[in-house]
């Protein structure tokens, strides 16, 4: 009979996944950085399968990290749901759904300022890409990829989708490369970063490079890196590893920073775009409300400084 894995290990995950660091990670759990490697090296080796890729300092999730990561994830967000009733105090609920790309590049930011400036207003955020849980009615809001129609949700834009290759300057800079200098098959040339597309509407290089002003000639590139999902995708940008495709409303906060930079002139609008959603067939809760008024405002914001 196999031994059972420690609960204790799969919070340990939780926490590593969301840090993207050990040390941060033992931090927030009062535990050393050494116990949280262990924890770690323990459930890879019950499952038989890596879950981080290491180098050097920094930390990336294998496939099977990205799978264990989502159900975990989900698996803790529902019993912390479950435990709701038995607390005390004010607090109010509202939950909100998005995919995970939006929700780990763009909204998690802004649910933490929404966080600090109402303490009482408790948010539950599912994250998934499954359509019919994203547009599930049970959600309080919802950020849905759409063209800005749905039959059960009243949807206003937060951002349209432009789509453009993207690097960190370190990766340019050591190739001796001027990112708005380079033409398309200069890019072309490069080390291309995938992901895979689950969605028909979904767009990767391949679709890019044919949909551009002046398309690319010949056999398409093919990419140096293929990921399972559109964060990992990006994170490998950030590290340097080569030319990712960015969806520019997404990554505003990499660009603002110079972590990312754009690369070439050549950009693509899909016509597709991320809505935010509340119901159309009953009322928004105060704190609901609430909420929707702050991302909306936040976009307006940023939309601003750019």
């Amino acid at each position: 009979m196999l031994e059972k894995i420690p609960l204790e290990a799969f919070r340990v995950f939780d926490a590593a996944c969301r840090q993207m660091n050990f040390s941060r990670a033992g931090r927030e759990l009062n535990i050393t950085q050494a116990a949280v490697s262990r924890r770690i090296k323990g459930l890879e080796d019950h499952l038989g399968a890596p879950l981080f890729a290491r180098r050097g300092r920094n930390l990336a999730l294998t496939p099977e990290g990205e799978r264990l990561f989502q159900r975990v994830r989900a698996t803790l967000e529902y019993l912390e749901e479950s435990l709701e009733p038995f607390r005390g105090g004010t607090s109010q609920l509202i939950s909100i759904a998005a995919s995970g790309s939006i929700s780990h590049l763009w909204l998690g930011r802004r649910l933490k300022d929404f966080g600090k400036e109402s303490p009482n207003i408790s948010v539950r955020l599912l994250t998934t890409d499954t359509p019919s849980e994203l547009a599930s009615e049970t959600n309080d809001l919802v950020i849905l990829y759409s063209t800005g129609e749905h039959p059960r949700w009243n949807l206003t834009l937060l951002m349209k989708e432009v789509l453009v290759p993207i690097a960190s300057p370190d990766y340019l800079a050591q190739r001796g490369l001027t990112g708005n200098a380079l033409g398309t098959e200069a890019i072309a040339r490069l080390d291309l970063i995938d992901y895979e597309r689950f969605n028909a509407h979904w767009i990767s290089f391949r679709q890019w490079f044919g949909r551009i002003p002046t398309p690319l000639k010949g056999n398409l590139p093919r990419p140096r890196l293929s990921f399972s999902t559109y964060i990992m995708a990006v994170e490998a940008a950030l590290r340097g590893e080569g030319i990712a495709l960015g969806s520019l409303g997404l990554i505003e906060d990499q660009l603002r920073s110079g972590a990312l930079v754009t690369v070439g002139s050549d950009r693509v609008e899909t016509g597709f775009g991320y809505y935010l959603g509340t119901p159309r067939f009953r009322s928004l809760s105060p704190e609901a409300a609430q909420l929707h008024q702050h991302l909306l405002a936040s976009d307006e914001v940023e939309a601003g400084i750019q």
